[in-house]
């Protein structure tokens, strides 16, 4: 089942490449007491990831914090490395916004949010959706009906509803 508005955020331990290399970062410290935006995909390096979803939060980070988002958080299924990596290419970590991997796809279960897609060599990775999460609690939750569109999950698209 996966979870809804209103709902808590499940407790995860995400990983992200710091200075010194991975660190683990407790999602539940992270958010309580913050607004956050946390926007999910299916893939670190995929086609619509790449070109549409990340850049949309990277064209948006300031309208966010106007808004009052203390920060802006990417996960996806891949590992801190490889998180670190995709943030310096797309301009993700220079706009702030925060990588985290989902390594174990822990997280994105828990969520209910996982598919898996055999013939595009996609197991256990998360679906692509956005959301605002309020003092750990979710208060705008935007999925896809399909992991290889970026319509209601794109930062423009959960700006205008906040």
């Amino acid at each position: 089942m996966s979870i809804s508005k209103g709902d808590k955020l499940p407790a995860a331990n995400l990983t992200h490449l710091g200075a010194d290399g991975p660190e683990t970062v407790d999602l539940a410290a992270r958010t309580a007491g913050r607004k956050v935006v946390i926007f999910a995909v299916p893939g670190a390096y995929t086609g619509v990831c790449t070109t549409a979803h990340v850049p949309s939060f990277v064209r948006t980070a300031d309208q966010f914090a106007a808004k009052g988002v203390d920060e802006i958080i990417c996960i996806s299924v891949n590992d801190p490395f490889v998180m670190g990596a995709w943030g310096e290419a797309t301009g993700a970590a220079a706009a702030g916004i925060t990588m985290l991997g989902d390594a174990e796809s822990t997280f994105t279960k828990a969520m209910g949010m996982d598919f898996t897609a055999p013939p595009a060599g996609l197991i256990n990775r998360s679906k692509r959706y956005a959301m605002l999460v309020e003092d750990g609690t979710i208060t705008l939750l935007h999925e896809e009906d399909n992991p290889g569109q970026c319509n209601v999950s794109a930062g423009e698209a959960l700006l205008d509803a906040m």
